[in-house]
């Protein structure tokens, strides 16, 4: 793997869209894209206030760092400045009642809940 700069304050913030389910008010910024896996597994994310996100398990696990507002992870409330390690194989959904805007590592797509 080669060396990556992403300057974030010179990107925008695009719609998150992700196939069958409801993204409305998320919005993501990708930090690093790896080119194995066709996917990003570092990125920023932004809810707006009320947005929220379903169900779901990370089969790799997760980190979590909130720079700003706030969101709730299943019965887990976090604030700004406030860090989460998801264990693999953990499930939870997400909502933000006020906004927030976090710094995400997942290592493996997750799979949603139905």
């Amino acid at each position: 793997m080669k060396k990556q700069i992403t300057k974030s304050n010179e990107t925008n913030w695009k719609p998150l869209v992700e196939e069958g389910i409801k993204t409305d008010g998320v919005y993501v910024k990708i930090l690093r894209f790896d080119e194995s896996t066709q996917r990003p597994p570092t990125f920023l994310l932004k809810f707006d206030a009320g947005a929220s996100y379903p169900n779901h398990v990370h089969p790799a696990g997760e980190e979590i760092y909130v720079l700003e507002g706030e969101i709730r992870f299943g019965a887990d409330q976090l604030n700004s400045g406030d860090y989460l390690y998801m264990p693999p194989g953990s499930t939870h959904s997400a909502f933000s009642k006020k906004g927030c805007t976090m710094l995400f590592v997942v290592p493996e797509e997750v799979v949603i809940l139905k």
